[in-house]
Protein backbone atom coordinates (compact mmCIF):
# COMPACT_ATOMS: atom_id res chain seq x y z
CA UNK A 1 0.00 0.00 0.00
CA UNK A 2 1.44 3.38 -1.01
CA UNK A 3 0.46 7.02 -1.19
CA UNK A 4 1.43 9.39 -4.01
CA UNK A 5 0.65 13.00 -4.83
CA UNK A 6 1.51 14.87 -8.00
CA UNK A 7 3.33 18.20 -7.81
CA UNK A 8 0.35 20.05 -9.37
CA UNK A 9 -1.95 18.50 -6.73
CA UNK A 10 0.39 19.54 -3.92
CA UNK A 11 0.52 23.09 -5.32
CA UNK A 12 -3.30 23.17 -5.50
CA UNK A 13 -3.55 22.24 -1.80
CA UNK A 14 -0.90 24.83 -0.89
CA UNK A 15 -2.86 27.55 -2.66
CA UNK A 16 -6.36 26.50 -1.57
CA UNK A 17 -5.46 25.84 2.08
CA UNK A 18 -2.91 28.66 2.34
CA UNK A 19 -0.26 26.16 3.45
CA UNK A 20 3.26 27.13 4.50
CA UNK A 21 6.54 25.19 4.50
CA UNK A 22 6.39 22.21 6.89
CA UNK A 23 2.59 22.31 7.30
CA UNK A 24 0.80 18.96 7.30
CA UNK A 25 -2.48 17.78 5.73
CA UNK A 26 -4.30 14.71 7.02
CA UNK A 27 -6.66 12.63 4.87
CA UNK A 28 -9.18 10.64 6.89
CA UNK A 29 -12.39 8.64 6.65
CA UNK A 30 -15.57 10.40 7.69
CA UNK A 31 -19.08 9.09 8.08
CA UNK A 32 -21.36 10.28 5.29
CA UNK A 33 -20.97 11.27 1.67
CA UNK A 34 -19.89 9.24 -1.31
CA UNK A 35 -16.41 7.79 -1.16
CA UNK A 36 -16.57 4.81 -3.43
CA UNK A 37 -14.50 2.54 -1.18
CA UNK A 38 -16.89 1.91 1.72
CA UNK A 39 -20.59 2.67 1.50
CA UNK A 40 -21.58 5.51 3.82
CA UNK A 41 -18.05 6.90 4.21
CA UNK A 42 -16.06 9.48 2.28
CA UNK A 43 -12.64 11.02 2.35
CA UNK A 44 -12.07 14.27 4.25
CA UNK A 45 -9.01 16.37 5.01
CA UNK A 46 -7.71 18.76 7.60
CA UNK A 47 -4.60 20.78 8.27
CA UNK A 48 -3.06 19.18 11.37
CA UNK A 49 0.07 17.47 12.61
CA UNK A 50 0.40 13.67 12.52
CA UNK A 51 0.13 11.54 15.65
CA UNK A 52 0.84 8.11 14.16
CA UNK A 53 1.06 8.39 10.37
CA UNK A 54 0.48 5.12 8.54
CA UNK A 55 1.05 6.61 5.07
CA UNK A 56 2.90 9.81 4.31
CA UNK A 57 4.54 11.74 1.53
CA UNK A 58 6.40 15.03 1.60
CA UNK A 59 5.86 17.16 -1.51
CA UNK A 60 6.49 20.85 -2.22
CA UNK A 61 7.48 21.39 1.43
CA UNK A 62 4.23 19.96 2.86
CA UNK A 63 3.57 16.64 4.57
CA UNK A 64 0.48 14.79 3.30
CA UNK A 65 -0.52 11.81 5.43
CA UNK A 66 -3.07 9.24 6.59
CA UNK A 67 -3.13 8.18 10.23
CA UNK A 68 -2.67 4.50 11.03
CA UNK A 69 -6.22 4.45 12.45
CA UNK A 70 -7.69 5.47 9.06
CA UNK A 71 -5.87 2.94 6.87
CA UNK A 72 -8.92 0.61 6.95
CA UNK A 73 -10.70 3.05 4.61
CA UNK A 74 -8.24 2.33 1.79
CA UNK A 75 -8.81 -1.44 2.00
CA UNK A 76 -5.10 -2.20 1.33
CA UNK A 77 -5.24 -0.28 -1.95
CA UNK A 78 -2.86 2.43 -3.14
CA UNK A 79 -3.91 6.05 -2.63
CA UNK A 80 -3.05 8.49 -5.45
CA UNK A 81 -3.83 12.20 -5.38
CA UNK A 82 -3.91 14.02 -8.72
CA UNK A 83 -4.92 17.43 -10.02
CA UNK A 84 -7.31 17.78 -12.96
CA UNK A 85 -6.44 20.84 -15.03
CA UNK A 86 -9.65 20.41 -17.01
CA UNK A 87 -11.88 20.72 -13.93
CA UNK A 88 -9.44 22.63 -11.66
CA UNK A 89 -10.00 20.15 -8.87
CA UNK A 90 -8.37 17.28 -7.02
CA UNK A 91 -8.95 13.67 -8.01
CA UNK A 92 -8.47 10.81 -5.56
CA UNK A 93 -7.65 7.44 -7.06
CA UNK A 94 -7.82 4.45 -4.74
CA UNK A 95 -6.87 1.19 -6.42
Amino acid sequence: MEMTITKPAARWFIQELDLQQNDAVRFFARYGGFGGVHKGFSLALEKTEPVNAGLKIFEEGVLFFVEESDLWYFDNKNFHIKYSRKYDEIEYVIK
